[in-house]
């Protein structure tokens, strides 16, 4: 059944006075999909919101829980202001704590090291996303915490890989792999997601053979090297693609599924997008093995071997 904008769930639970951990369980619960509290038992959802299922839910324990629960449908009156119902789950307040956390966050990033840099991106991303799920109504304060949250990203993004290549536009040219062999690459240092995955994919599946440079100044990259993610590398983003997806396509690998859910997590983490389940492990092991590791030769060895596994798992695990 479509439900108009104005269609709303009521939940009223009492609970026995013997009830208090269940009363607090169905508290929380409520809380968390969003509910606005009309009074103590008594909450309200929009009818139409992925949560409406999960309230449902919250009716039956509570009857599991010899309590008493009604979930009823509730029409708004033609006369009823629909915006004095929206205002219940108004969401300024706690974007607005967020922004200021943000704020506090900001001035910490220069002390973090670079595990600690993604905890917090992390952190604040969940925060964010937490309450993107309960903003039945968004407004300005969305649009404003979401651009907050864009340019604390692009702060963290910035520090932990420097000099990240603008979109290219164009199509990508299908290239021989033949005539790729044992050859120069190279790419900023200090590898981060894009340009240790590529770097792997290239001795993976493209240039068993190939040698690498890791650049202090792109400018300084040598003439008969294949450049990687950087601004004029023969490789770098082109249109929505990362590095890694453009070497992909560029020979014929996007055919294996496996690199293309390799190539989702990269994405993720290197510009944002679709979160993979896998993103936030992976990007922590990267982060813990820049910390450990004196160069960049060593990183590739050892995040090669965890995106060994990774290939691996993808190409065993049907799944997805």
């Amino acid at each position: 059944m479509t439900r108009s904008s104005d269609s709303w769930l009521l939940l009223i639970v009492s609970l026995p006075t013997s009830g208090a951990t269940a009363r607090m369980r169905i508290w929380r619960a409520v809380k968390s999909l969003g509910c606005a509290a009309l009074r103590d038992g008594a909450y309200l959802l929009p009818a139409g919101s992925s949560q409406a299922a999960q309230l449902r839910e919250l009716a039956d324990e509570a009857l599991q829980q010899d309590g008493q629960a009604w979930l009823l449908d509730v029409q708004a009156n033609a006369s009823d202001d629909p915006a004095a119902y929206r205002q219940l789950f108004d969401r300024t307040r706690e974007y607005g704590e967020l922004e200021s956390a943000l704020a506090d966050a900001r001035r910490t990033l220069s002390a973090l090291s670079g595990a600690e840099l993604a905890r917090l991106l992390h952190r604040h991303e969940r925060s964010l996303e937490a309450i993107r799920a309960i903003d039945f109504f968004p407004n300005e304060a969305s649009l404003r915490a979401q651009a907050q949250w864009r340019d604390f990203a692009g702060t963290i993004g910035a520090i932990l890989s420097p000099g990240e290549p603008h979109c290219a536009a164009g199509a990508i040219a299908r290239r021989d792999r033949a005539q790729y062999q044992g050859r120069l690459w190279a790419t900023r240092r200090h590898l981060w997601v894009d340009r240790v995955a590529s770097a792997w994919l290239i001795l993976r599946f493209i240039d068993p053979h190939a040698r690498f440079q890791w650049l202090e100044k792109t400018a300084d990259c040598p003439a008969d090297a294949l450049g990687f993610d950087f601004d004029g590398a023969t490789f770098t983003h082109v249109g929505e693609r990362v590095s890694f997806e453009v070497l992909m396509a560029s020979f014929g690998l996007d055919e294996d599924r496996a690199l293309r859910r390799l190539g989702k997590i990269v994405h993720a983490l290197d510009v944002g997008g679709n979160q993979q389940p896998e993103a936030s492990g992976f990007e922590a092991i990267l982060a813990g093995a820049r910390e450990r590791l004196p160069d960049d030769d060593a990183l590739l060895a050892e995040v090669g071997l965890a995106l060994d596994s990774l290939y691996t798992h993808f190409t065993t695990n049907r799944r997805g």
